[in-house]
């Protein structure tokens, strides 16, 4: 008999999603938590991930471990790649990047 919780979890890619993974990761989602929860609730080990993604297993490693970021283009492209929505890859992508230069400003993406 299992003792876990079972949750019930929204459709992947939507506001409500990154609202829940905020809350399993106790904090402010980033783009690093994203990408291993996206991982790690596939049950899809780091080498195969990071081959998915077109990179080294060591640079995702990198990257889940906040040592990396992402940049703008590459995150949308991983986005399309895994289903998920650019807008979502592309405001973490940016907010991680003003967060590393010490900005304090939250960033909104919306399609011009």
């Amino acid at each position: 008999m299992s003792t876990k919780r079972r949750v019930s979890r929204p459709k992947r890619g939507t506001p409500e999603a990154m609202t829940f993974l905020e809350e399993l990761s106790g904090g402010p989602l980033t783009l690093a938590k994203l990408l291993r929860s996206i991982r790690e609730g596939e049950a899809i080990t780091q080498a195969a991930f990071a081959e998915t993604l077109g990179i080294s297993k060591q640079h995702l490693s990198h990257i889940e471990n906040g040592r990396k970021t992402v940049s703008p283009e590459r995150a949308a492209r991983w986005a399309s790649l895994l289903g998920y929505a650019e807008s979502q890859f592309l405001r973490l992508a940016l907010q991680d990047e003003l967060r590393r230069a010490g900005l304090r400003y939250t960033v909104t993406v919306d399609v011009a």
